[in-house]
């Protein structure tokens, strides 16, 4: 795996949810001028704020949640404000603020929601990518702890690892985890990757560019990198294959300095999740 090249795409500010508040505040500056400045009457003016902040969130909302996401906010919002529906009181959206916080930190906001790793989406991968017994696996962002019981399922032997930012996910993940698996609360990008054999990572495509820089700067030659739906930047896979419900999940082996790139012929495979793969020893 080698470093890929930089992107001039990865400083640009995409702190999710700050598109849709951004979104949301230019539907209502517009709903106010056109019935302020312009004197629109009010289903023309909500109809057509309505209808461009739907087409900017298909365009340019990313995934289909937050497509959603972002075209309901206006429309949901002024229903409210118009009292067609009863408004909750402000300590329900206090608690409400605190508990998006507390589950959702603002530093953790360029890297995933909560993605739980689907039951049995990473069975196989043991006869894929081949780990000693003990090797120290981590889940990179692990949740509510889905990751790391689908980790336990594929490496019954391994070592497991999981570093999570919301304290209401870490208690949650240390419940659910498996026995013996070691759950804190830190930030994963500040976690030093050259401690394990096995980095899990289950994060949105913002953020693969940040990981892969990551992994090559940090992790040993011989160590992999798996990601389950999204591929590295740049960067050809040792191995793919998929789980049951089809989401690809990529795998990449760390290579020594000055080793040349993986060819991509012969050494990609397209398997079920129980599918097979030879050991790497």
């Amino acid at each position: 795996m080698k470093p890929p090249r930089p992107d001039p795409r990865a400083g640009r500010a995409d702190r999710w949810p700050l598109p849709a508040l951004l979104l949301w505040l230019a539907a209502w500056a517009g709903y106010v001028a056109l019935r302020v400045g312009l004197r629109r009457p009010v289903p023309e003016a909500f109809g057509i704020v309505a209808l461009l902040a739907c087409l900017w969130a298909v365009r340019r909302g990313g995934t289909p949640a937050r497509r959603v996401i972002m075209a309901l906010g206006f429309p949901l919002s002024w229903v409210l404000a118009a009292g067609l529906l009863p408004m909750p009181p402000a300590w329900a959206w206090a608690l409400l603020a605190l508990a998006a916080l507390a589950l959702y930190p603002w530093r953790a906001w360029r890297d995933a929601p909560l993605y739980p790793t689907p039951p049995g989406a990473l069975d196989g991968l043991r006869e894929a990518v081949w780990l000693p017994p003990r090797a120290r696996v981590l889940d990179a962002g692990c949740g509510a702890g889905d990751g790391l019981r689908a980790l336990e399922r594929a490496y019954p032997d391994a070592e497991l690892h999981g570093v999570e930012r919301a304290w209401p996910l870490v208690l949650l993940a240390r419940w659910r985890a498996p026995a013996g698996a070691h759950v804190r609360r830190g930030d994963f990008w500040t976690e030093d990757w050259s401690r394990y054999d096995l980095v899990y990572l289950f994060q949105r495509p913002e953020t693969m560019p940040r990981a892969a820089a990551k992994a090559a700067a940090e992790m040993r030659p011989g160590t992999w990198l798996v990601s389950l739906e999204f591929a590295l930047p740049q960067t050809e896979p040792t191995f793919v294959w998929h789980c049951p419900d089809g989401r690809p999940v990529w795998a990449y082996r760390v290579a020594p300095p000055g080793a040349p790139a993986p060819s991509s012929h012969g050494q990609a495979a397209s398997t079920s999740s129980a599918g097979a793969g030879r050991p790497q020893r």
